[in-house]
């Protein structure tokens, strides 16, 4: 295996445990679960709680060989590196192309769902409100990481302190209800249904191994911020949805299109609303910017491909990568001018399906393949085999198979189309 050629600058580490942690949290805790509370209560009633627990769980298993690989390859690509280093540089660039695609089409998304909280308060146009909040959090990223991060903390910060207020306000509720309860003729493989839907809502964890070569001590730090986001967002999560089954009966959430702000609303009345529109248009608008901010570190790893990609590896007087900034900005722009953004979920849940897929045989190879080579963090193996990983890609591919046959098709046409650029720019030696 050749070696990763240096990239054109460096970056400067500037985060903590605390930056990256709660970078971590801002990502995994966005908007979406002020919604996505009611659709699982639909589907398991009360026991709405265990569903994410078991979801958490089966995104742990996947965070663990994030952890372990983070502390072998401390590099801003991440997933990139990890996959280059072990499968070559076809198998990477796929990796990477599912990765990009699936970020710009989730900005465009969630930049117009930013829209859509701003209409709440001033009539803006949703293009104009989408297409400014990329081009402003843009210019930001490429101004100064730590800066970039402060202002995503703070925007963390908020959500976090919205979520712990309806904790706080519904603790007087907690025990009135049978939290086993399930819908009418429901049975425990509803539970299972329903962590497949809540697995979504973990999502973000694996973005924080691509701050790594920002991050004081990385190779101890990022594991650490990576498996301490995921459980902080667990806690969080659970002690919600333990909340909003106590105030409201399920049937109601799962008729609610903002089943939170109903909970909110019956203990303080119709104000609250106002409050959480607040707290999700921060919400969303933080999600973005963290976004912009672990893909384009992404984009400059993928400088060391080859010469078609060297200009990704620029890095500003102020330490940042801004051609690849700019690239991720300018596509995401692109993509919410288009307003034909349906396709998104089915692109974002293949990439997702795919990378952890292969994040957990990256792992398996290496240790085999490598097995002197050192871990600051390593999962442990059971018997001498490594179950976790192993446990985790056979996750993934379960996920994948029963993720719907639009997952799959769209899934399998963007990996054909990036599969046959790679070639293209092989052929013309413009990668290698």
């Amino acid at each position: 295996m050749k070696k990763l050629k240096k990239v054109k600058g460096k970056l400067k580490r500037e985060l903590g445990l605390f930056d990256t942690t709660v970078a971590g949290i801002g990502i995994i805790i966005g908007a979406g679960v002020y919604a996505i509370i009611g659709n699982a209560a639909g589907i398991v009633g009360n026991a709405v709680w265990l569903s994410f627990l078991i979801g958490a769980i089966v995104a742990g298993i996947t965070a663990l060989s994030y952890a372990e690989l983070s502390s072998m390859f401390p590099r801003a690509g991440a997933e990139y590196v990890y996959a280059r280093r072990s499968f070559g540089n076809r198998i990477a660039f796929i990796v990477n192309w599912l990765l990009v695609i699936g970020t710009v089409f989730s900005v465009a998304t969630v930049s117009l769902g930013f829209a859509n909280y701003l209409n709440y308060f001033i009539s803006v146009p949703y293009s104009l409100a989408a297409g400014g909040l990329i081009i402003l959090f843009t210019a930001l990223n490429i101004y100064g990481i730590k800066e970039s991060v402060t202002i995503a903390n703070i925007g963390a910060i908020i959500e976090i302190l919205g979520l712990v207020g309806i904790i706080a306000i519904g603790l007087p509720y907690l025990g009135d209800v049978d939290y086993f309860e399930l819908p009418p003729g429901g049975h425990l493989s509803m539970v299972f249904m329903g962590a497949s839907l809540l697995f979504f809502a973990f999502l973000g964890f694996e973005s924080v191994p691509r701050l790594a070569e920002e991050t004081k001590d990385a190779t101890r730090t990022i594991p650490k911020a990576t498996i301490l986001s995921l459980a902080i967002s667990t806690i969080i999560y659970i002690l919600v949805s333990l909340v909003a089954v106590s105030v409201l009966n399920w049937q109601e959430l799962a008729e609610s299109s903002a089943p939170l702000a109903e909970v909110a609303e019956k203990i303080m009345g119709s104000g609250a609303g106002t409050v959480l529109a607040l707290i999700a248009l921060f919400a969303t608008a933080n999600t973005v910017l963290l976004m912009l901010i672990t893909t384009t570190r992404l984009l400059y790893g993928l400088s060391e491909g080859g010469t078609f990609f060297s200009k990704l590896g620029s890095v500003s007087k102020r330490s940042t990568p801004w051609v690849a900034a700019i690239v991720l900005g300018a596509l995401s722009f692109a993509a919410v001018m288009t307003g034909d953004i349906g396709f998104v979920a089915y692109s974002a849940d293949y990439a997702t399906f795919f990378t952890f897929a292969v994040m957990n045989l990256v792992v398996v190879y290496l240790r085999y393949s490598k097995p002197r080579m050192p871990r600051p963090f390593k999962v442990k193996d059971i018997f001498g085999i490594p179950i976790f990983p192993l446990l985790g890609t056979a996750t993934c591919v379960l996920l994948a198979m029963t993720s719907g046959k639009d997952v799959i098709i769209i899934g399998t046409m963007i990996t054909v189309i990036g599969l046959l650029v790679y070639e293209g720019l092989k052929n013309a030696k413009m990668v290698e």
